[in-house]
């Protein structure tokens, strides 16, 4: 279900089933509001995002159930003023924002408010990933009252997104990411990878990162929570596992 080009848009109540790829797809729209709505995917089914977002502003996703192959909610750029409020997410691979800067694009993507979001059982959390070589921006994010269930990659920042190809790291540029605050998130996780990871650019930082009140445990055997964080300036308060910026 794909909505191009709609202002004042309201989507309730609906129950989606196995589409081939995305299930609700929103392009060049504004004010919108979805409620109430069941989607349905395979875990193993690629590329079956619950909702994807693009070039769209004042997005509201309210009090919705999404279980799918691909990300529960993908926010592409060009997109501002989304929340998205007491969504439960799994399986699949979480909330993400981007990937941003494919092929040197420059994307804009602010204004983005998750909160009172859980997560069972998916491969990712709560991420931003950008490619290198891009440009534009990511800002004034924020991720809050976040419940995890058995996620792995709980918190992601990855300016190295390649789509698990073997990509050149090394570009002078980069989509900036800024002003993203991780607030009250708590739960567990299966811990493949690092609980928290963010991995900025040496040439374009992550800046004004706030991680606070965070508690995050392992139900892995013989796995502790690990945490990594690289060219990142982060303030970090009551975090655990502990996190080093």
């Amino acid at each position: 279900m794909r909505f191009t080009n709609c202002t004042t848009l309201q989507v309730s109540g609906l129950k989606h089933i196995n589409s081939p790829r995305n299930h609700v797809t929103l392009f060049y729209c504004n004010g919108v509001n979805i409620a109430h709505i069941h989607i349905i995917a395979p875990q193993t089914s690629p590329n079956t995002d619950g909702i994807e977002i693009g070039y769209s502003t004042s997005i509201q996703i309210l009090d919705s159930t999404i279980e799918t192959g691909d990300d529960c909610v993908a926010i592409n750029g060009g997109t501002s003023n989304v929340n998205i409020t007491q969504v439960a997410c799994g399986p699949g691979h979480g909330i993400s924002i981007g990937s941003l800067g494919l092929n040197g694009a420059h994307d804009e993507v602010q204004g983005i408010n998750v909160n009172s979001c859980s997560f069972k059982g998916t491969q990712n959390g709560v991420r931003i990933k950008t490619w290198q070589g891009g440009s534009g921006f990511a800002r004034k994010i924020s991720f809050s009252d976040i419940t995890l269930i058995a996620a792995d990659n709980p918190i992601i920042i990855d300016q190295f997104y390649c789509n698990g190809k073997v990509c050149q790291t090394t570009k002078a540029s980069a989509v900036k990411v800024s002003d993203v605050r991780y607030t009250r998130i708590r739960g567990t996780t299966i811990c493949k990878k690092a609980t928290i990871n963010i991995s900025c650019s040496s040439t374009v930082p992550c800046t004004n990162i706030i991680l606070n009140n965070i508690n995050i445990t392992s139900v892995a055997p013989k796995q502790p929570p690990f945490t990594r964080c690289v060219n990142a300036h982060a303030i970090v308060h009551l975090t655990e596992p502990p996190v080093k910026c």
